[in-house]
């Protein structure tokens, strides 16, 4: 695939403040979270925060089961960092304090096997393409995503979801020349949801996240990728104990609840 990076054609978009809200997520990870100061006892309030490093396109979701742990849970505080699965490696390669991490592919995880316990996939997902709302251009497929008149943003390669965008491309057999890369899909999402290109491939649940700031182009299953997301204790956690009851619990019909209604598949 092709990434010459051509000038970008805006367009005036309002973008809503739920979205700037899930941005502003994205780009500027909890500090708290991965600074120092992890400690291995109770906090003030006798509560034990875990920290949570996990890949930008659960942002939504793991919130939402977060806050479900925390009721069933009432002595432990999760914490979480959304970033790139690429810059979470890095920061647990760094040395900085989590307990647990989920990425949003499997060859991330592998690399970290030094770093980690063993990994257990917790939900699945798939690619579709994101366009302004309306769709103007008439983007109906992949192949139209080469079209001359249609401006498209991707994921960059170093990250899993532009590795996922790549392998389905060479899939369909379609050249594209995006606009830019992006470190995550979130900005994948933005970038087309503020008018700054006309479509961007990202997971079925991101889409579905941005309601009516994006239109969703579904694409068939049977040609398309599959996307894993595996969570495993970090070996160096604070708090060894509670990221593998975290862990578990993901794997739990509560967990397994709320990834559903998200639009994740489950493993």
């Amino acid at each position: 695939m092709t990434s010459a990076p051509l000038a970008p054609r805006p367009r005036r978009h309002r973008l809503r403040v739920r979205l700037a809200a899930v941005l502003l997520t994205v780009l500027a990870p909890l500090t708290a979270a991965c600074g120092g100061g992890a400690l291995a006892g109770p906090d003030d309030d006798g509560r034990t925060t875990v920290t949570v490093l996990a890949a930008s396109s659960l942002t939504d979701v793991l919130t939402e089961a977060g806050a479900a742990y925390e009721e069933e849970h009432p002595d432990v505080r999760l914490r979480f960092s959304f970033a790139g699965s690429q810059e979470l490696a890095a920061q647990v390669r760094q040395g900085l304090p989590a307990d647990l991490i989920v990425t949003a592919d499997t060859a991330t995880m592998d690399a970290l096997r030094n770093e980690t316990g063993p990994s257990t996939v917790i939900a699945r997902n798939r690619l579709a393409i994101a366009t302004a709302p309306g769709n103007p251009r008439g983007v109906d497929s992949l192949d139209d995503l080469a079209r001359e008149d249609v401006s498209v943003v991707l994921a960059d390669p170093e990250v899993p979801a532009g590795r996922y965008g790549r392998e389905l491309l060479e899939r369909w057999g379609v050249t594209v020349r995006p606009v830019s890369l992006e470190p995550s899909v979130r900005a994948v999402l933005s970038k087309v949801a503020l008018g700054e290109a006309d479509a961007g491939l990202v997971y079925v649940t991101d889409a579905a996240s941005a309601g009516d700031e994006v239109h969703a182009v579904p694409l068939p299953d049977d040609r398309n990728v599959a996307v894993r997301y595996p969570a495993a204790p970090l070996e160096d956690a604070p708090h060894p104990e509670e990221a593998a009851d975290v862990i578990a619990w993901l794997g739990t019909e509560p967990a397994r609840r709320v990834l559903r209604d998200a639009g994740f598949l489950l493993p």
